[in-house]
């Protein structure tokens, strides 16, 4: 959203100063909890008062205060009420700053997320969707993002209507509000109800086009074939995505080059079709060149994705079962199958480059863990995996 400057901190700063014209200086700080900042306190003094004007501005600080500061979102967790009527009475210039604020929140803050919905701000929310004011409708969809991030909220969002007017977006909106829509959509569709809903608006069209023009290494892209991959075990969907043109390539695209948990989620799409119907989408999958990334995912992929590639490999063969007990059915053995069925020596000449290179990787990497398991390493030696945290996306 917005970059504009805002402190890191919550920061104190003299007690009389002038907003909109109004003189600040009678406001009585002193009566709130003195270890409270004070930027905090008069933010919540300026959004307390009857004046439009102030609590305008009030919006606007706390929006600065808590845009990279999680212990400022929690000191200003009581704003949450006032900035969510403001959304509903308030003049129409208010509604994006409040918008905003509650939107910073929101982020990392669980507790805030869970209150910010209990307070009734999804109904205007979902209005500001459909506003024809397009920062508006990117900040509401912005804001949906966040909010969905709770497992609290998704089925509260889903019963409130919000997944076919996110699918609008996905399809009218602009590229930043059509990016969240995306992630929001991902958001909801761990809910296992919510996956019934957003199959029921065809959303795949509208996630193909996105996953066409977005870099495959992003997290758009990312979000794309997470929807995607449990979207595909429906058949409308699986028709939907072959019928799309370059459909099947975009996931074969986001396999070669996305992330390692984009390609966790491609790779799972093409099993899911292929263990469904193999005779239907094993030469649709074949067509667009899926053997070379497949290869790499089974030695550089996510142990998930390793498996699925593998998995994916023997269903692409001529035939999907071991030839015999006496001819083991290795990788290269399923390859080499694979490839005589290929049509074009361009795309045959590369998946057997692809294989060699592979073989000299994997043989590398065992290399590499065998001199590393040589290596003597006291418990207080091994690193400590760090925790991830919440995204802020805005």
């Amino acid at each position: 959203m917005d970059s504009s400057h805002s402190p890191s901190s919550c920061s104190s700063s003299s007690s009389s100063c002038s907003y909109e014209g109004h003189a600040t200086d009678t406001i009585n700080l002193e009566a709130e909890e003195p270890r409270t900042p004070l930027a905090v306190r008069r933010a919540l003094q300026l959004l307390k008062s009857g004046l439009p004007e102030l609590r305008l501005q009030a919006a606007r600080d706390i929006r600065k205060l808590t845009k990279t500061s999680q212990r400022c979102r929690r000191q200003l967790s009581e704003a949450v009420g006032p900035l969510v009527s403001m959304l509903r009475v308030d003049s129409p210039e208010s509604h994006e700053p409040a918008l905003l604020a509650l939107l910073n929140l929101a982020v990392k803050d669980e507790k805030n997320k869970i209150n910010i919905v209990e307070a009734g701000a999804l109904e205007p929310i979902l209005t500001f969707l459909k506003s024809q004011d397009s920062n508006l409708q990117a900040s509401a969809t912005a804001s949906l993002l966040t909010l969905s991030a709770s497992s609290t909220n998704k089925p509260i969002i889903s019963a409130c209507g919000a997944i076919p007017l996110l699918v609008e977006i996905l399809r009218d909106g602009s590229p930043q509000a059509k990016a969240d829509a995306v992630m929001a959509l991902s958001n909801l569709s761990t809910y296992p109800d919510n996956l019934s809903v957003i199959l029921e608006t065809n959303p795949i069209p509208y996630i193909v086009d996105i996953l066409k023009t977005c870099k495959k290494s992003s997290k758009t892209a990312e979000k794309c074939c997470a929807l995607i991959e449990p979207l595909v075990d429906y058949d409308e969907c699986r028709t939907a995505l072959t019928s799309e043109e370059g459909g099947i390539l975009a996931v074969v695209e986001v396999l070669e080059n996305g992330t390692l948990q984009s390609r966790e989620h491609a790779v799972g799409a093409l099993l899911t079709m292929c263990q469904i119907d193999r005779c239907k989408y094993r030469e649709p999958i074949l067509k667009e060149g899926v053997i070379p990334g497949l290869l790499e995912l089974t030695v550089q992929g996510t142990p998930k994705s390793q498996t699925k590639a593998r998995t994916l490999l023997q269903l692409l063969r001529e035939s999907p079962y071991p030839r015999s007990e006496i001819q083991p059915d290795t990788l290269e053995n399923i390859v080499c199958n694979i490839i005589s069925q290929i049509d074009g020596d361009d795309q045959s000449g590369k998946a057997k480059k692809m294989l060699a290179e592979m073989v000299q990787v994997s043989m590398e990497q065992s290399l590499r863990h065998l001199q590393q398991r040589a290596l003597v390493c006291t418990p207080s030696e091994l690193p400590i995996a760090g925790c991830a945290s919440e995204v802020s996306f805005k």
